[in-house]
């Protein structure tokens, strides 16, 4: 009896406790929390201290990225994903890395250029600004749709078979990338006409790059469950404090080469396949040269 009752218990799975599986959505409330500060930030740096506020809205922004890499890896490791917790990350994701950063783009970037530009030349770009904003927002929205839907996506420039990679740039990088550059300006708003244009570019730049479907790395080859983590944990706390000592520089030195990684791996396929194609074309027509012709008389 106690043989066959050991025999059922060894069969059946352990229950985890359902306090489990609230763990991974509350790094997911954290995300949303950051997203909804920068939003107040961000509004009330219309009334007063931008710079002050439209630096803390960017810093919550980019506080908010460990908590989104780290909800779904807690929900793997710990074997609780749920599809709640699926629709609930991309919520946060639309709110904190679409929402927070394109208000943050627009009011930092074009609403305190000064009076002393051109009238006509600040109204076109305000609203430029704005629509090139909203165009980031639902950028990121669409990209977060086609990832829920996407099985197993591949980028139009396929990479290494043993690695994963993402199709298009993920909407959290577009919103560090926003988030740094502002940091990067200590918040101090945008006043030259000239550097809105830049910033107008990069913010659409950064739109595009998402509906995109160049790959860019995805990072999840990296292995915390591994029996010996300490040499990985010791590197990711240097990175830490290095990120944090010079946070300005940094993090929008980093946001942009992730930026341009996925544009470097997308020319540089296409002009290996360009020049694969030219060099099989060659091929073809010395082999072509190279036959007798029939109709050619004796």
């Amino acid at each position: 009896m106690n043989g066959a009752g050991d025999a059922r218990m060894r069969r059946s799975p352990a229950r985890r406790p359902r306090g489990m599986y609230l763990l991974p959505s509350l790094f997911t409330a954290g995300n949303i929390g950051a997203g909804y500060f920068s939003i107040t930030q961000t509004i009330t740096a219309l009334t007063g201290s931008a710079q002050t506020h439209l630096d803390w809205a960017a810093i919550a922004i980019l506080f908010a990225m460990p908590f989104d890499a780290l909800d779904g890896r807690i929900a793997r490791m710990t074997d609780t994903c749920s599809e709640f917790g699926k629709e609930l990350d991309s919520l946060a994701d639309v709110i904190t890395f679409g929402v927070a950063p394109s208000l943050l783009a627009f009011v930092w970037g074009f609403h305190f250029l000064p009076d002393s530009v051109n009238a006509q030349l600040r109204m076109h770009l305000v609203q430029a600004g704005a629509f090139v904003c909203f165009l980031f927002l639902l950028s990121g929205a669409s990209r977060l749709a086609r990832f829920n839907i996407s099985a197993n996506p591949q980028p139009r420039n396929p990479g290494r078979p043993d690695r994963k990679y993402f199709v298009g740039m993920p909407i959290p990088a577009a919103a560090w990338l926003l988030a740094a550059t502002v940091h990067l300006c200590f918040g101090l708003p945008v006043e030259a006409w000239w550097f809105a244009i830049v910033w107008l570019c990069l913010v659409g730049l950064a739109g595009f790059l998402m509906i995109s479907t160049w790959r860019f790395w995805s990072g999840k080859e990296i292995n915390f469950s591994r029996r010996y983590p300490a040499p990985l944990l010791v590197l990711l706390a240097i990175v830490a404090y290095v990120a944090l000592r010079y946070s300005q520089v940094v993090l929008f030195v980093a946001a942009l080469a992730y930026m341009f990684s996925g544009i470097w791996a997308r020319a540089a396929y296409s002009w290996s396949r360009r020049r694969r194609g030219r060099a099989a074309r060659e091929e073809r027509s010395a082999s072509q040269a190279g036959e007798p012709n029939p109709f050619r008389s004796v």
